[in-house]
This record gives structure tokens, C-alpha cells and sequence, in this order.
């Protein structure tokens, strides 16, 4: 597959990982690894609840109710970027969906589109039918055309908390039991997970307000390492 270099030298920006490199070149780096271990971390990986540097993602299969199909992340052969989010969120989740349009767009400026697969999974079931995920793609500015932005819904919102919460440690509770639509919001942790091609995790970027060319970067380098293998 022919790429095209990151523009404006963000292959090359000092962002805690090192475009190229693989596991082999770090004594103390886990088996399957591409990038060097993540400065940020704020924990041991076995000590987070989410997966974090050199584990597995784990796997998970889940409807696109945009395109019709189901995703199983077991089969994918791009690096993945995960992350749980409810489109009625007020602040941190379109803050976060808008940057990770940004790295979409600067995914594709490089050529890379089909290196990355973009997984945000609601875990607001209720309100997140077609209608509303596809009403925030386009005001968010999402290029589904691309065929690399996938909005997973579980049917349920106990599939929701089995899938989000408990198998992707991506944390959430209701503030309310109430039933009506207006009438709850969500706590939630804000993480998103970077795997590459073979399911092996990368990075957790945690917070809302992740680095746009910090992430475009790290895909570069898994992909550049794949392509070389």
C-alpha cells in the first residue's frame, strides 16, 4: 500500500512514541508491540481497568447500524481506535468525537485511511438509534464516506454496560434511573484505546482532549511497521 508522509512533520514530533520502531528495540517493551512504551500512563497496564500498553483488546462484536453490518474486532487488519461515548453527552464527548475527526482528516491527508478504523461505542443504546448517530456524524463533520468511522451500538443497555464497562474497563453510570429520554446523563470514563493490526494495545489516550497529531503519529508508525514486516 502506498502512503504519503504525515504533513507537517508530525511523523517526526517527540510525542512519546517513536515513528518505525518496533518491540525488538526496548529490552523491558511487551511481545507484539510497535511503539515504545507510553510516558503518560498513569499505572502499570495490570493495573488500570481498562487495556492499556501491550495488552490485547479484547474482542467484542458489535451491529454499525449506519452501514447494516456487524464489526468483529477479532477480525480487523487495521490499527483500531476505541473509545465510549453517548452522543448527548454536553461536554467531554463531542469534545473528544471532534478530535478524533481531526485525526480522521489527517489520517487521510497522509493516506493512511485504510490503516485506522475509528470505533466510538455508545453506550447509550436508547437515544443512540441510527437517527441520532448519524445526525452527530454530520454535525460533527464525520467522513463515513471513508468507510473507516464505524459508530458501534449494542442492542441493549445491558449489552452496553457487558461490553463498555465490564469486557473494555471504559467506565459509565446512569445518573438516574429515570426512563425518559430527557431525564438522565452519564458519569464516564474518558479513554481512548489504540491497537494495532494484530489486536495488541498501543496507547490509552485518557481525557476528552486527546492530541490530534499525537495520534495521526502513532498510526503512522504501527502502519509503517506493518507494512515493513
Amino acid at each position: 500500500m502506498r502512503r504519503r508522509a504525515l504533513l507537517g512533520g508530525i511523523g517526526a514530533m517527540a510525542t512519546g512514541s517513536t515513528a518505525g520502531c518496533t518491540s525488538q528495540l526496548f529490552d523491558d517493551g511487551p511481545d507484539g508491540v510497535v511503539l515504545d512504551p507510553q510516558d503518560d500512563q498513569i499505572a502499570d497496564s495490570e493495573a488500570l481497568a481498562y487495556p492499556a500498553y501491550g495488552q490485547r483488546l479484547p474482542a467484542f462484536e458489535l451491529p454499525d447500524p449506519l452501514t447494516g453490518t456487524t464489526l468483529d474486532s477479532t477480525e480487523l487488519d487495521r490499527t483500531a481506535v476505541v473509545t465510549g461515548v453517548f452522543t448527548t453527552c454536553p461536554v467531554e464527548c463531542d469534545v473528544l468525537l471532534r478530535r478524533l475527526v481531526g485525526v480522521q482528516q489527517r489520517v487521510a491527508d497522509a493516506g493512511l485511511t485504510d490503516d485506522a478504523a475509528f470505533l466510538p461505542i455508545t453506550f447509550d443504546p436508547v437515544r443512540d438509534d441510527e437517527a441520532a448517530l448519524r445526525e452527530n456524524a454530520e454535525r460533527i463533520g464525520v467522513d463515513l464516506d471513508a468507510g473507516n468511522w464505524h459508530y458501534l451500538r449494542p442492542e441493549t443497555r445491558e449489552d452496553a454496560k457487558r461490553i463498555v464497562d465490564e469486557r473494555l474497563g471504559i467506565g459509565f453510570e446512569r445518573t438516574t434511573e429515570s426512563d425518559r429520554l430527557e431525564g438522565y446523563d452519564f458519569t464516564h470514563v474518558v479513554v481512548t484505546i489504540l491497537a494495532n493490526p494484530d489486536g495488541v494495545v498501543e496507547r490509552a489516550y485518557r481525557g476528552e482532549h486527546v492530541d490530534r497529531d499525537r495520534v495521526a503519529s502513532d498510526i503512522d508508525a504501527i502502519a509503517t511497521a506493518f507494512d515493513s514486516a
